[in-house]
Order: structure tokens, then C-alpha cells, then sequence
């Protein structure tokens, strides 16, 4: 399994009292994968260390191109002081000083081949990949962050990542080819997040208060971002951003999470409910796009194809935002 990207997002397995990992795929966790860092990736050696103790990864299942970017101490600092954490809500993690040193190809630039450290993992990454394809072997490239926050399509500059994060973007920084690709998996939230702070816009904001009313809960939600532990924005289902993201990365497969906040029956049993199921086909027929797959709760995930019915009868008045339902 393949990461793209930095130590400025992470992903939480979805295995119950799994940390979150910022620099490993989630693979590393629960299964005999393969890991790739390549040279699309920047690394702190510092905290990929810690990953691979807390996965317990033997260095036969991590390759790191010796091409991968390193993200230094000065280039968290660099971060801190330009601002860019209260300009647009920059995590700060150094990822954008480190990638824009890359770009102006300058003489202090350290590769994942400079650090001893990192020596018993390095490969060509390219070059592993090719010959697990070539043995019908599979590769999933992990992506990081949404289109929205794209660096070129992402619409908000300079509200953005430091990078292009669409689909093609990260086939790119891994070494891959086009024709390699087989299946495209977009992931959608019932509720988009942005990070903390100044980091663009929102359209229909909420409170993490009005998500629970939302769905009848009975019990707080709220979530912090990976990274700085700051407590998340949140808004309303957006069909505008994901139509863009829609046309942009050409899915294969499109995968709706975060459904169990939408009913609380659905919270407690890990199942559709019938509100589920009508907040599914209202964003079906708002994106003009099938869901293929629900996730509900972090170890449930069911196929779309299996539910579907004649659920079009009341999705033009079913509300996809909280104001409209009160």
C-alpha cells in the first residue's frame, strides 16, 4: 500500500484503539501489506520512527524511495513564522516549506537517501511497484486530504494544501502509470470538515452540537483534527464541491462515511435506517452520481447496491441540512 503526501494529515485505521498515522498507509496496521513511502512523500524521520514502532513494522514491509523529500525541523519553524497557521489554517507541520524547497531546487534540500537512519528501507519505488504489477500483484495508493483543498482544483486558493491531491496527482507522486489504474474510490463525508481557524470557507457552517440534533443523538459528537488536535469545523453536505471533485477524479466507486451521524438508531445498531437510506438518494440525486458504498460507525461498511429501493418517493423534501430540518 502506498502514502502520498505529508506528516500535515493523517488517517485513523479503522480498527477500534488504533492511533492515527500521519506518515505510514494504514496498512501498516492489521495486515502483511507491503508499505511505500515514495518519492511523492515528506518525511520526519522523527515520527515515521514512532509509526513504525507503534505498528511493529519489520523493515521487510516498508520501501522509502530514495528520492522522498525530508521535512526538517527549520522547515516547521519556517512554517510558524510566515503566518501561514492564521492566514489559512495551515497545520504548520512544515510539509509546504519543505515541498516549496523542493520546487526551487535548492542545495539544502534533504533526500530520504541523506538519512542513515532510513537506509535499511530505501528502494526505487517505481521500480518495486512495476514488478508486483508485473507478478499480478495489487497496489492501492492511499491519497491525503480532499479535492477541496487542492493546490490547483481545489477552488479556495489560497485556501489549500501545498500540493495537487486529486486522483492523477497521486498516481504521479508515486511513479506510476495511467494505464496501471483500474479503479478510481472516491470518499465523501456526510458532513465536510475543514481544519480550525482561517482555512476558508464553509458554505452552510454548523456546530458540532447542531450535527447531534441532526441526527436525534443522545450523546455529544465532535472531532479533532489529526494533526494540531483542534477542535474541527463542520458543515453541511455541499453537492457543489462534490461535483467538482466528481469531475475531477472520475470514480469508479464512490463511498459515502460518517452516515451513523445521521440517525442515532443508526449510531447504536451500525445499519441503514430508513433516514439513512433517504439522506443517501437525496445527495444521489443532488451529485447526480451513485453511492456505492456506506460506512456507519468504523468497522461497518455495506454496499449501496444491496439497499437500494424505490427510495425516490421523498428526497426532494428530505433535508440535507440542519436549518431546513428544523
Amino acid at each position: 500500500m502506498v502514502r502520498v503526501g505529508g506528516p500535515n494529515s493523517g488517517h485513523t485505521p479503522a480498527l477500534e484503539g488504533l492511533s492515527a498515522l500521519r506518515q505510514l498507509p494504514t496498512a501498516a496496521y492489521g495486515s502483511d501489506a507491503v508499505c511505500v513511502l515514495p518519492a511523492g512523500s515528506y518525511i520526519r524521520p522523527g515520527l515515521l520512527a514512532e509509526e513504525i514502532a507503534l505498528t511493529r513494522l519489520p523493515p521487510s514491509r516498508l520501501v522509502i524511495d530514495r528520492n522522498a523529500s525530508v521535512v526538517t525541523s527549520e522547515d516547521e519553524s519556517e512554517e510558524s513564522k510566515n503566518g501561514l497557521v492564521t492566514a489559512i489554517g495551515s497545520t504548520g507541520s512544515g510539509t509546504g516549506r519543505a515541498v516549496a524547497r523542493r520546487v526551487e531546487r535548492r542545495n539544502d534540500v534533504k533526500l530520504a537517501q541523506d538519512i542513515p537512519e532510513l537506509h535499511q528501507y530505501l528502494g526505487d519505488a517505481p521500480q518495486f511497484l512495476r514488478d508486483l504489477l508485473q507478478k499480478k500483484g495489487r497496489v492501492v495508493i492511499e491519497g491525503s486530504q480532499g479535492i477541496g483543498l487542492s493546490l490547483l482544483h481545489g477552488g479556495e486558493y489560497p485556501f489549500a494544501t501545498s500540493r495537487d491531491v486529486s486522483a492523477a496527482g497521486a498516481l504521479s507522486e508515486t511513479g506510476l502509470s495511467p494505464v496501471d489504474v483500474d479503479e478510481v474510490v472516491l470518499v465523501l463525508r456526510a458532513f465536510p470538515i475543514r481544519v480550525a481557524g482561517n482555512s476558508g470557507s464553509l458554505p452552510a457552517e454548523m456546530t458540532w452540537d447542531e450535527v447531534a440534533k441532526y441526527g436525534g443523538h443522545d450523546h455529544s459528537i465532535v472531532e479533532f483534527t489529526t494533526v494540531t488536535q483542534r477542535v474541527r469545523r463542520v458543515g453541511a453536505f455541499d453537492p457543489d464541491v462534490v461535483r467538482r471533485a466528481l469531475a475531477v477524479n472520475r470514480p469508479t466507486t464512490v463511498v459515502m462515511n460518517h452516515l451513523d451521524y445521521i440517525d442515532h438508531h443508526a449510531c447504536l445498531s451500525g445499519e441503514p435506517t430508513p433516514r439513512v437510506m433517504k439522506f443517501v438518494a437525496a445527495v444521489e440525486n443532488s451529485i447526480g452520481y451513485p453511492i456505492d458504498l456506506m460506512g456507519l460507525r468504523r468497522s461497518s461498511v455495506i454496499s449501496r447496491c444491496d439497499q437500494r429501493t424505490n427510495d425516490k418517493l421523498e428526497i426532494e423534501s428530505f433535508p440535507l441540512t440542519y436549518a431546513d430540518s428544523r
